[in-house]
């Protein structure tokens, strides 16, 4: 299976919306520590994380009948900004389901990128089962945060870039888990090139 997404992670259509970002020394950590730490700047892609790189490389994939349909995503910040921006520049209609606590400033960063937003539930377990409910109803596609291999590769390609602008080994790379799907296209791409991290 890591050779599947790798090859995945090779074919992923990202650099539409994300940019190579910076691997930059972390100076002062890196002397306290007595190492050389590095770290991956994803906060500067235009919705401030990663995740607009999944959620455009499994929207890439969409066929035109689906594309017409439209997409439908639950998220409470950055899934929702990664979906509305990549539907956005792919003129797909795109409804997010976010949790009634959502706070103001997040949801109007994502009405700014043109989704409609649908508030539902007080918590995102609830926003998630009524967006499956609205993508069953309307038949549009629903766009899982991590859970898809489309969404692992489009996240994987960070290590891509991690391998391209570091070319010497390495003693460890450490990954942030919430949902998984950073950790495992990470994983599966350094792990194929590099196992003895």
């Amino acid at each position: 299976m890591l050779t599947g997404y790798v090859e995945k992670i090779l074919k992923a259509r990202v650099y539409d919306v994300a940019i190579e970002t910076p691997l930059d020394l972390m100076p002062r950590l890196s002397k306290r520590l007595n190492n050389q730490i590095l770290i991956k700047r994803e906060d500067l892609q235009s919705v401030f994380s990663f995740k607009l790189r999944g959620a455009y490389n499994r929207m890439s994939h969409l066929t035109d009948a689906e594309r017409k349909q439209g997409v439908v995503a639950a998220s409470a910040g950055n899934h929702a900004q990664g979906v509305a921006l990549a539907a956005s520049k792919m003129g797909i209609s795109a409804i997010i389901v976010m949790p009634i606590t959502t706070p103001p400033i997040k949801v109007e960063a994502v009405r700014m990128l043109g989704a409609d937003i649908t508030l539902h539930g007080n918590s995102y377990d609830e926003a998630f089962d009524y967006a499956k409910q609205v993508s069953a109803d309307e038949g549009r596609v629903f766009i899982h945060p991590y859970d898809d291999p489309l969404v692992i590769a489009g996240q994987g390609t960070i290590a891509m870039e991690i391998m391209r602008q570091h070319p010497d080994p390495v003693y460890a790379v450490f990954i942030p888990v919430g949902g998984g799907g950073l950790l495992g296209g990470m994983a599966a791409y350094i792990k194929a090139i590099w196992p003895e991290i």
